[in-house]
C-alpha cells in the first residue's frame, strides 16, 4: 500500500458514521480540538485499542492540535510535517517559555502519532525518531502534612447532606490514595465495605484492590446511608456511580476540583489543594510510616516502580532540611 492510499483509506473510515464497534462506544470520545480526520482516527485508535481516558484523550488532542496549527500555517496536511518542521516546532516552544516537562509531553504525544501513521502506511519514514526527549528534571510532588490533611477532612459540615458527601469523599481519597478519576469513577458494586476493600479501574482499564481504613469505611457508609439514596431519587434513571451530585447524576471533576479547593481554603491551608495532593500525601505518609516502596506502588496503580520512587525523594529532601536546620556543622 503507498502511503497515498493509506491517509485515502484511513480518511475514508474516519468519515464513516459508526466506525468504532458497539463494544467500545461507552469510551472517550476524540476530543474537539482535533481538526484532521488523520488525528481523529488516531484518536479513535488510543480510545478503542489502547483504552486510554476522556483526560488523557484531551491532552493527547490539544498537543498534536499545536502541531496541527504549525502545519495549517505552512499550509500543509500533518503527514506531510517533516524533521526540520519538528526542530523548529520545539524551538519556538522554549522560546515561548515551555518548560522542558511540557515540551517533553508535547513531543511524545507527536511521536505517537507518528508511530501510527507509520504503521498505517500513510508516511513511509517517523520524522520524530531520533529527536532527543529535552532532559527534565523530576519535581518533588507537593504534599499536605497529616495535621494539615486532619484539618481538611475535619472542614465539611457533616450536619448537612452534602457536607456529610463532601466527608465522605475526602476521607476515602486520602484513605486510598485514588486519581480523582477513579475515585468518581467508583460504582456502588465496587464497595467491599465489610472486609475494608474496594476495587478501582485505572489507566488503561486496570483493575486492582485498594485497602481502605475504618475511618473512610465509617463516613462511606454513613453516606450510602443518609445521603445517596436521597440524592439517587432525583433521577428517573438513577446512577451506579458511587458519589452523585444535587441533580442526582454522577460528581464531575470539575466539581470536586471546586470543593475541595473550597475546604482547603475553609482549613487554612496555604496554596492549592488538589485531588492530586492528598493522593501524594497518602504515598507520603505511608512511606513515612514505614511501608515499604512495592506496596505503595501497587496500592497508587503505578505499572512503574520508578514512578513511586519519587516519594522516596520526598523522603531524601525532607531529611536533608532537618539536617542543615538543626546539625550545628552543616553549613
Amino acid at each position: 500500500m503507498t502511503a497515498t492510499e493509506g491517509t485515502a483509506r484511513v480518511r475514508k473510515e474516519a468519515a464513516r458514521p459508526g466506525r468504532q464497534a458497539a463494544a467500545t462506544a461507552s469510551r472517550a470520545a476524540p476530543p474537539a480540538q482535533a481538526r484532521s480526520p488523520l488525528v481523529r482516527a488516531w484518536l479513535d485508535h488510543l480510545s478503542a485499542e489502547r483504552g486510554m481516558s476522556r483526560n488523557t484523550l484531551e491532552s493527547y488532542g490539544r498537543d498534536v492540535g499545536l502541531l496541527e496549527s504549525a502545519m495549517a500555517a505552512r499550509k500543509r496536511p500533518v503527514e506531510s510535517v517533516r524533521r526540520e518542521d519538528l526542530l523548529e516546532l520545539l524551538r519556538l516552544w522554549r522560546v515561548a517559555g515551555a518548560s522542558g516537562r511540557t515540551v517533553a509531553r508535547r513531543l511524545s504525544a507527536t511521536r505517537n502519532l507518528m508511530k501510527w501513521l507509520l504503521d498505517q502506511g500513510i508516511i513511509g519514514k517517523d520524522p520524530s525518531a531520533d529527536l532527543d526527549r529535552p532532559r527534565v528534571r523530576p519535581g518533588l510532588p507537593r504534599f499536605l502534612t497529616p495535621e494539615q490533611v486532619e484539618m481538611l477532612l475535619a472542614a465539611p459540615d457533616r450536619g448537612n447532606p452534602l457536607g456529610l458527601r463532601d466527608a465522605a469523599a475526602l476521607e476515602l481519597l486520602y484513605a486510598s490514595g485514588l486519581r480523582v478519576s477513579e475515585l468518581l469513577g467508583l460504582k456502588v458494586s465496587d464497595l467491599q465495605l465489610s472486609s475494608g476493600f474496594l476495587t478501582a479501574f485505572g489507566k488503561g482499564s486496570k483493575e486492582r484492590l485498594v485497602p481502605v481504613g475504618e475511618m473512610a469505611v465509617n463516613r462511606v457508609a454513613e453516606y450510602l446511608r443518609a445521603v445517596r439514596p436521597a440524592l439517587a431519587a432525583r433521577r428517573t434513571r438513577p446512577a451506579s456511580n458511587l458519589f452523585l451530585g444535587t441533580r442526582g447524576e454522577p460528581l464531575t471533576r470539575q466539581s470536586f476540583w471546586r470543593i475541595i479547593r473550597r475546604y482547603g481554603a475553609r482549613a487554612g491551608i496555604r496554596g492549592k489543594v488538589s485531588p492530586h495532593v492528598l493522593r501524594h500525601s497518602f504515598a507520603t505518609h505511608l512511606l513515612e510510616g514505614g511501608a515499604d516502596l512495592r506496596s505503595v506502588q501497587a496500592m497508587l496503580g503505578h505499572a512503574d516502580i520508578s514512578t513511586t520512587q519519587i516519594y522516596t525523594h520526598v523522603q531524601q529532601e525532607r531529611l536533608r532540611k532537618v539536617y542543615h536546620r538543626h546539625h550545628p556543622r552543616a553549613e
